[in-house]
């Protein structure tokens, strides 16, 4: 029988009980578990590790070298740096100091970054490189309240600069007078004190700061504990942006349940690294799991013959035996010898890859394509898909690992403790700790989304099946009405594109007002490429395999597929592949890989007009 929602076990003592604040979260751990492993992270000669106690030891040291600036308790710091340890300590660090982390992208236009550090009133600015200081130095005199700049990379200036090295020296010196300090600004913190900020786009184009107080945070840590899908034994490998809600709340996740982290932002080295790392649990963007998928997918049929038929064969029977799986059984006879054997030529092989000791991926921040989940799933890979926001600190609704609880094309359960409501127009309504507390100084905008009973509107269209899994149809500000009068739902059909097209990077839908549906393409360069030297255009740059007819002609055969599945006012009637790929550095695409669908229809409106001359 199905199981629901209801029928899940969860230790509410958990929830129940949790830390008053971060700091608290923090502190316990290091209690806990003083000589355990709690952070890895690359160096020049393979890989490094903190335990909780030293890392209790650097973060306490830098606390403290806060303090000595002149931060206080709820003041903001902000980080502004890529994925890496010293991003880690910093936070922890401010955490423990009773002040808040302000989080920026290190690619934020120079523009953003002053209204950030300004709009939050930053009295600190953690800044990875020489550049990111040199913009800093160049406004200065629109940041008043800012302090000190804190460099990564780089050298202090004596004056308004200083090296993290020193802000640790500086703290240590502080600490060893005053070994009380930061426990007595822990001790202070409360549930309702502010932890976090964290700007998101807004309608105006100015960035919104979303208020994220311990509570929050804390109950992110002690819900997702009390469902019990990760454990002390578990090892995490985090490369996703920290300034990113969904970066963030996993490094509150280790806090809570004990499991050690290995930290690693380089996005060209992430199959190297979990190779080398051999996590047990990984959180990514739905872009890193089709790249795989296309790449392992488009490499065996290159091979051709024998290994080609062996991998779909083997392929076929992991998809058998993943169905029986869900159903509530294992694969037994004759299905049972074929996996085992499928497994030990190919299954396993796929696995290894990464790392080999896998449990499960973790999903977010965009729509997953049910075929590329399915795929992971038969090859061992178990894929759980969830859903949030930043205003709701990152995890509101996930997947469970096991089979029975994994829907495909469902982004899974409420988190214990969260509500979910469908409204009449049928945007999703969310509830619970884990809810912001408001707008940083927009209180106007926080009353068009956050109710005075605590119902935070996403802004996301979806429905609730019988057994509570929440299936997420499209944003609402993205559906839009062809000229005969039906909506189409751009992110559904953008998603099946990927699991259908193998060299798919991305494809973006348009068709408002108008009397059919159009569409912009990109493709993987590196597939592509590929492709291309087995079709005769090998050294051809990517902009000219894509413009070949026989590039045009092979995605015209997916584009068919794809149309083959979708309502008849649903298909794609004309489309432009692109000389390029979309990009984060060009604005196409936010730091975690998702679309930025109205700047990309903006940038090529006149490509996407042309199809409408006629």
């Amino acid at each position: 029988m199905a199981r629901s929602v209801t029928d899940e076990v969860v230790d509410q003592s958990v929830i129940e009980d949790r830390a008053a604040s971060v700091g608290h979260l923090f502190r316990d751990r290091v209690a806990a578990s003083p000589g355990s492993e709690a952070f890895r992270y690359p160096q020049a000669e393979g890989w490094e590790s903190l335990t909780w106690e030293q890392t209790r030891d650097r973060a306490y040291a830098l606390a403290a070298g806060l303090v000595e600036l002149g931060v206080q308790p709820e003041e903001r710091v902000s980080i502004m740096s890529s994925t890496r340890i010293e991003w880690v300590l910093a936070d922890i660090a401010t955490m423990c100091a009773g002040a808040a982390t302000t989080t920026i992208y290190p690619t934020t236009i120079p523009e953003d970054v002053a209204f950030i550090v300004a709009d939050s009133g930053s009295r600190v600015v953690v800044a990875e490189t020489v550049e990111h200081v040199e913009m800093l130095r160049s406004m200065r005199a629109d940041l008043p309240d800012v302090l000190k700049v804190v460099v990564l990379e780089g050298e202090g200036d004596g004056d308004w600069v200083i090296t993290f090295a020193e802000l640790e020296a500086l703290g240590g010196t502080r600490h060893q007078a005053e070994p009380g300090l930061v426990d007595g600004r822990i001790d202070a913190l409360s549930p309702d004190h502010l932890a976090t900020i964290i700007y998101t786009s807004g309608t105006t184009g100015r960035p919104k700061g979303v208020r994220l107080l311990h509570s929050a945070w804390t109950y992110i840590g002690a819900t997702v504990d009390s469902i019990r899908i990760l454990g002390p034994d578990d090892l995490q490998f985090l490369w996703l942006p920290l300034s990113h809600v969904f970066g963030k709340m996993l490094l509150v996740l280790p806090m809570q349940v004990g499991f050690p982290t290995a930290v690693a932002g380089d996005v060209t080295r992430i199959i190297e690294n979990v190779g080398a790392v051999k996590p047990t649990f990984m959180a990514a963007a739905p872009r890193i799991f089709e790249k795989a998928y296309g790449k392992i997918v488009t490499m065996m049929a290159d091979e051709g013959g024998v290994k080609a038929k062996l991998f779909d064969w083997a392929a076929g029977v992991g998809l058998e035996a993943a169905k029986v799986r869900h159903g509530g059984q294992e694969p037994s006879g004759v299905l049972g010898l074929k996996y085992r054997l499928a497994d030990k030529l190919v299954l396993s092989k796929i696995r290894d890859r990464f790392g080999g000791r896998v449990r499960f991926f973790i999903s977010g921040s965009a729509a997953l394509n049910p075929d590329v989940a399915r795929w992971f799933d038969a090859m061992g890979l178990v894929i759980i898909e969830g859903y949030g926001l930043t205003e709701t600190s990152a995890a509101s609704v996930v997947n469970r690992p096991t089979p029975q609880d994994n829907v495909f094309g469902t982004v899974g359960w409420p988190l214990p403790g969260t509500q979910v409501r469908i409204a009449q127009d049928g945007e999703i309504l969310l509830k619970g700790p884990g809810v912001m507390a408001g707008y940083h100084g927009r209180d106007d905008l926080t009353a068009e989304v956050l109710g005075e009973d605590g119902w935070f509107a996403t802004g996301d269209i979806g429905t609730v099946d019988e057994r509570g899994h929440l299936r997420i149809t499209d944003r609402k500000k993205d559906l839009f009405k062809t000229s005969g009068g039906k909506y189409v739902a751009p992110s559904m059909i953008e998603s099946m594109f990927k699991g259908i097209c193998p060299y798919a990077s991305q494809l973006i839908i348009e068709g408002d007002g108008r009397k059919f549906v159009s569409a912009l393409i990109t493709l993987d360069a590196e597939a592509v490429t590929a492709w291309g030297a087995k079709n005769d255009m090998a050294g051809d740059s990517y902009a000219q395999i894509v413009s070949s007819d026989a590039c045009r002609e092979m995605v015209q055969g997916y584009v068919d597929e794809l149309n083959s599945q979708l309502n008849r006012w649903e298909q794609i009637k004309k489309f432009h592949i692109l000389d390029h790929d979309l990009s984060v550095e060009d604005g196409d695409l936010t730091p975690s890989m998702k679309l930025k669908r109205k700047a990309v229809v903006a940038k090529y409106k006149d490509e996407l007009a042309e199809f409408y001359t006629d």
